[in-house]
């Protein structure tokens, strides 16, 4: 079995949580001796009989792909990376509102509409969360018999960060950080930068920063405050990435939702206090262990933050991480899933 993996075209540059979710359980399956092949759109594809595709992101711009394999009638693995705000009775009543208008007329679409239409086509559909689960049965319409929760996963590495590397090129210990992009709305990262400002302690955001009006709101914003510090951009195996987690106190990812939020994981293991949305399955993964904090309330972030840097370093995080979260337990269970494909064919 050959298992290809594929995406979004632009997963390269965005770079983020799917990126690093594709390559490590890739790598992973790879040492439990899985043949894995990125899908190449310019090589002629010619799958064999017990081969299948795994698809990650069930979106507009994996929409097309996710056709063909069924046209082709290669068995189809989706991981989803898709959750709202809203509830599943309201993505139930939006995707029957836009089957509807597709009655009307062709070209009518929607992003539940792509995420329904791929996961429907899916052999087996494998998000990250019980909530996320929840969503695509209960909203979707998608049959629970082919739906199984496989969590995302974090690096061993992280348990063991050299906190110097950070400390000696920025001059900075036992901060707040924050990692992630600095650009998209969902990442909530405007209504963090005017809690931190309101706290007297010294602050890093770590991550890409995207030329727009958010991006460019949040840049200003954060000079506003001198204890706050912006780091365009650190690669997932950076070794100053795995510092900073390591030299930080307090993580913070108070976004819109997570499902369950990689670089969460990745602070937790490094031995960081998480301060974390509540949505998008969150509490499945993080348990009593972090603080929750509403994402549009700026005094609910501050407090958060305040109540987790008042608070004392506890491991049980850290090991609840390692014993669950690893990669190699992931591609374990992903493994498991292509097992039944390949078992009822």
């Amino acid at each position: 079995m050959t298992v290809y993996m594929t995406t979004y075209h632009a997963v390269s540059i965005l770079h983020g949580g799917p990126r690093t979710q594709i390559t490590e359980t890739a790598r992973h399956l790879e040492a439990l001796g899985m043949q894995v092949r990125f899908f190449d759109p310019w090589t002629p594809f010619h799958p064999g009989p017990e081969d299948l595709v795994h698809l990650f992101a069930a979106n507009i711009g994996t929409y097309h792909i996710a056709r063909e394999m069924r046209a082709l009638g290669v068995p189809l693995v989706v991981s989803p990376i898709t959750y709202t705000s809203h509830s599943a009775a309201f993505v139930r009543r939006a995707l029957a509102a836009t089957r509807l208008l597709q009655k009307a007329g062709p070209g009518l679409w929607s992003d539940y509409a792509f995420c329904a239409d791929i996961c429907a086509w899916a052999q087996r559909v494998v998000p990250n969360t019980q909530a996320e689960a929840d969503l695509i049965v209960q909203g979707y319409g998608i049959l629970a018999d082919k739906v199984r929760v496989v969590p995302n996963g974090v690096d061993e590495r992280f348990a063991s960060g050299d906190p110097d590397l950070f400390r000696k090129k920025y001059g900075l210990n036992n901060f707040i950080l924050n990692v992630g992009h600095i650009g998209h709305a969902r990442k909530n990262v405007l209504q963090l930068i005017r809690a931190l400002g309101e706290i007297d302690h010294p602050a890093v955001i770590i991550g890409r920063i995207i030329a727009g009006p958010y991006g460019d709101a949040c840049v200003r914003e954060a000079a506003r405050f001198r204890n706050i510090h912006l780091i365009d951009g650190l690669g997932n195996d950076s070794a100053m990435l795995a510092s900073a987690y390591a030299a930080c106190d307090v993580f913070a990812l108070p976004s819109l939702f997570e499902t369950p939020g990689i670089a969460a994981l990745e602070a937790g293991l490094a031995g960081a206090k998480i301060v974390i949305t509540p949505y998008g399955g969150t509490r499945e993964y993080f348990g009593t262990m972090a603080t929750y904090v509403e994402p549009l309330e700026v005094g609910s972030i501050r407090d958060g933050i305040r109540k987790a840097l008042d608070a004392k370093k506890d491991l049980r995080l850290r090991d609840h991480i390692a014993g669950h979260y690893l990669w190699k337990h992931v591609a374990e269970k992903t493994k498991d899933v292509y097992g039944e494909l390949r078992v009822k064919g």
